[in-house]
Parts: C-alpha cells; structure tokens; sequence
C-alpha cells in the first residue's frame, strides 16, 4: 500500500473551513467515485482501493489516505488534485 498525507494551513474560522472541507470532498468525490461522511471533525471517505480521512482543526487540515497496491500508479495525480482542491479552497 502506498500513503498520500498532507497538512495544509488556513485562516478560515471553524464553520468556514468545515464548509471548504465538504466543498473538497464533494469534488473528490465526484472526480474520484468515493463515499464520504463526517464523525465529529474528521471527514472519512473510501471507495475500492482507496480509504483514508480529512481532519479539520484550527488553522489546519490534513488529508492522510491509503491506496491500494493498484492505485499506486496514479498516486502523484491524486495527489496534485488534492493539493489543487486545498489551494483553491483554503489559498496558498
């Protein structure tokens, strides 16, 4: 298995960035096939060969997602959309 994590720093109050976060997952979701759903601040999602989490705290989100052994060859471009996603969400 091959792992994506990423922190990325934001400014947003906790209603904002949780909105964000539901705006990242909506487009993973839908560019990616996965099912989604939040448990308190952490936001999980999973699909066939793929599952992991964003966690959402003050000032900070983190994406940590696992890939499985045939979704490694397209880790880079997972992970270029997710930062894409965070960018435009929460700015550089």
């Amino acid at each position: 298995m091959s792992t994506i994590h990423i922190t990325h720093q934001h400014k947003k109050n906790h209603a904002e960035a949780k909105a964000a976060v539901n705006r990242v997952a909506k487009s993973i979701a839908k560019k990616f096939a996965v099912t989604h759903g939040w448990d308190g601040d952490v936001l999980h999602f999973e699909r066939s060969g793929v599952h992991g989490s964003i966690t959402l705290e003050k000032g900070q989100v983190t994406v940590f997602a696992k890939l499985g052994i045939l979704l490694f060859a397209i880790k880079k471009p997972v992970e270029e959309a997710i930062h894409e996603y965070l960018d435009r969400e929460f700015g550089d």
